[in-house]
């Protein structure tokens, strides 16, 4: 009896209209999904080599899918995605993400931008495109991702964004380009804090809060101090925070729920070498807790560490050239959908770049990465 592994992340997806003409249709969407998310957990990093993929286990795909006509080809694998709604494909991968794992009581959420460099397209006129991502930083996991209009910046895509997403008693870190008073008011509507970082895009902001920690009179003490090294280099993080801003809020009435405001200072120490940087950051949260609000600070960078690096050195996505249509944005969900899958994955001691090794060779590992369930790969009797 033909095995039905797909439904749990299948059904997620099923709401995307299929974009192709009823007469050109010889596959299903759903086994043209299935096959491109395999592959790509698996390494594939290009159309020809998901087709490549699918036809190496072509006898296993049609034991799981049927698949009357065979593996489709690599045209019709670049069509289908240049075609699919990326807007309707992620609010898809948040609802999905929604139901895989709940948010750990006060979450970090990440929101960060990330440019696809290969996606530039000098010959057709098409700039490279920007995907702005909220990452959990406890569940390691992508929440959802909003692609950046052309002609736009993140400022207009992270509001798109946040609406996707249940952010309710979450924590909501941005860096300065979110640093809008619009999006801190949608940020506090939908039941969470924000910790945003100050630079000078909002008239004297930044320079009032730099001046309240640097001059002696105002700078509140320490309130807690970090330490870490390793590879001859030495960091000492200082945190100072306070919630006695009634003058900041007098001279900037339009920030929603603004309760206090921190200073960062980093030292690093590496050999003779010695370099201090303060960073600022306006919160809803209160002053109470120094050492809470560091690590959210902290935290923030994750998403470089996390998702962004993992994206780049595991998945190799500033080498994808994907340009049709739009092709490049959905496999950038694909490939958040297959990082999510891996990491969920826990009975297989290994990183990313291993798992999806493991699952190349074993098809029944692959199975368990899809599908969560250990028994997946049992026919039915």
């Amino acid at each position: 009896m033909k095995r039905c592994p797909t439904a749990s992340i299948v059904d997620h997806f099923a709401s995307i209209p299929d974009p192709r003409l009823d007469r050109r249709k010889r596959h299903k969407l759903s086994d043209i999904f299935f096959i491109t998310l395999c592959a790509v957990i698996c390494g594939a990093d290009d159309w020809a080599a998901i087709e490549q993929f699918g036809k190496a286990k072509e006898k296993w795909f049609t034991e799981v899918l049927g698949l009357p006509y065979g593996i489709p080809s690599h045209d019709t694998f670049g069509r289908v995605f240049s075609l699919i709604d990326t807007q309707q494909f992620s609010e898809c991968f948040s609802h999905w993400v929604a139901d895989l794992s709940g948010l750990s009581g006060g979450e970090i959420i990440a929101i960060d931008g990330k440019c696809l460099r290969r996606s530039l397209d000098s010959a057709s006129d098409k700039a490279a495109i920007y995907m702005v991502s909220a990452w959990a930083t406890q569940n390691q996991l992508v929440l959802g991702q909003q692609r950046v209009d052309d002609k736009s910046n993140e400022i207009t895509a992270i509001p798109k964004l946040l609406m996707q997403l249940n952010i309710t008693g979450a924590v909501v870190t941005l860096d300065a380009m979110g640093c809008q008073t619009a999006i801190a008011r949608q940020i506090v509507d939908q039941e969470a804090d924000y910790l945003l970082s100050l630079k000078g895009n909002q008239g004297t902001l930044h320079q009032d809060v730099k001046l309240f920690f640097e001059s002696p009179s105002t700078c509140p003490p320490i309130g807690h101090t970090t330490y870490d090294g390793g590879h001859g280099r030495i960091e000492t993080r200082i945190v100072r925070v306070t919630s006695d801003i009634g003058w900041l809020k007098k001279n900037h009435p339009h920030w929603p729920k603004l309760t206090s405001i921190i200073a960062v200072t980093a030292i690093r120490e590496c050999r003779d070498k010695t370099t201090e940087e303060t960073r600022c950051f306006i919160s809803s949260m209160d002053a109470s807790n120094p050492e809470r609000l560091g690590q959210v600070v902290r935290a923030h960078w994750g998403i470089e560490n996390n998702l962004h690096w993992v994206l780049d050195y595991a998945f190799r996505e500033d080498d994808q050239r994907m340009r049709s249509g739009n092709g490049d944005a959905n496999m950038a969900v694909v490939r958040h959908i297959a990082l999510n899958l891996v990491k969920t994955e826990k009975t297989v001691k290994l990183g990313v770049k291993n798992k999806r090794l493991n699952a190349g060779w074993d098809e029944d590992y692959l199975l368990k990465i899809v599908t969560g369930r250990p028994g997946a790969t049992k026919a039915n009797s």
